[in-house]
């Protein structure tokens, strides 16, 4: 796993890391954030790639998820860890994931304050706001390089 002074990242094997993958989920969607778990465990889990971000002392700080058709989804961070690099260390990973797969195309639906952060990686808006999990949210686009 590719590593920084205070985490490491990696992807995950849903199976065997779901415990871990749902601590950072549940604490930042579900208590955070308020979405019921019934809409944050969709079901998709087992059919996505995980990227998993772990501190020094292995304990899970943020998690992603891609999607077979090129959507990233379901990134969360702990919120002590924000700020430190980790969220931009997990979607750098499902990039890399995305590529591996020959993916032309990765796509997201951002919250409304998260879209910054995916502009400054590159990311391009598409159509208008809309509401999701009674968030507002918006999509975004990054095309791919593939070899």
């Amino acid at each position: 796993m590719p590593g920084h002074a205070t985490f490491r990242i990696g992807e995950a094997d849903w199976q065997v890391d779901q415990p871990a993958i749902l601590i950072v989920r549940r604490a930042v969607f579900v208590r955070e954030q308020g979405i019921p778990e019934s809409l944050e465990l969709d079901g998709l889990d087992s059919t996505c790639r995980h990227v998993l971000a772990r501190s020094t002392a292995l304990e899970p700080i943020g998690t992603g998820r891609l999607q077979a058709d090129g959507r990233i989804g379901r990134m969360a961070v702990l919120e002590a860890w924000r700020g430190q690099g980790v969220g931009k260390a997990v979607l750098a990973a499902l990039i890399q994931l995305a590529v591996q797969q020959q993916q032309r195309l990765v796509y997201l639906h951002a919250q409304a304050g998260a879209v910054e952060f995916y502009l400054q990686a590159g990311f391009k808006t598409v159509g208008q706001p809309f509401i999701e999990a009674g968030i507002e949210h918006i999509h975004l686009e990054k095309p791919l390089h593939c070899t």
